[in-house]
C-alpha cells in the first residue's frame, strides 16, 4: 500500500463506494374523514348478570377451651385462600381473640 493516499480514497477502500441516498417521496395528503355524530338512546340498557367467580375456600376445625383442661369446644372458620399454612394462621388468630387455648383439628378443602 502505498502512504499517500487521501481521506477518501481511505474511506472508499475501507467501506467502498457510496450508494446513492434514497429519494424520499411525500406522503399523499390525507383524505378527509366523515364526522361520526355519536347519539344517547333514551332506552334503558338492562344489565348484564355477573356470575361469581369460583373462590378457593379452606374449611379449619379447632378445638378451643379458656381452661387448661375444661371443657373443650369445636370452631369451624371458613378461609378464602389456597393456602393451608395462611387458613390455619387466619383461623388461630381469630380463635385467640375469645379463647385462651387453641388446637388446630383439621384443614380441608369446601
Amino acid at each position: 500500500m502505498t502512504p499517500d493516499l487521501t481521506e477518501d480514497e481511505m474511506r472508499q477502500a475501507l467501506f467502498g463506494t457510496p450508494a446513492p441516498a434514497p429519494q424520499v417521496t411525500a406522503p399523499p395528503p390525507p383524505e378527509p374523514v366523515p364526522e361520526i355524530v355519536f347519539v344517547k338512546s333514551t332506552a334503558p340498557i338492562p344489565k348484564k348478570k355477573v356470575a361469581k367467580a369460583f373462590t378457593a375456600r379452606l374449611r379449619v376445625t379447632l378445638r378451643v377451651r379458656n381452661e387448661f383442661e375444661g371443657k373443650t369446644f369445636e370452631l369451624i372458620h371458613e378461609a378464602d385462600t389456597l393456602s393451608k399454612l395462611l387458613a390455619e394462621q387466619e383461623a388461630v388468630k381469630a380463635a385467640r381473640k375469645k379463647y385462651r387455648y387453641v388446637e388446630v383439628v383439621s384443614v380441608a378443602s369446601m
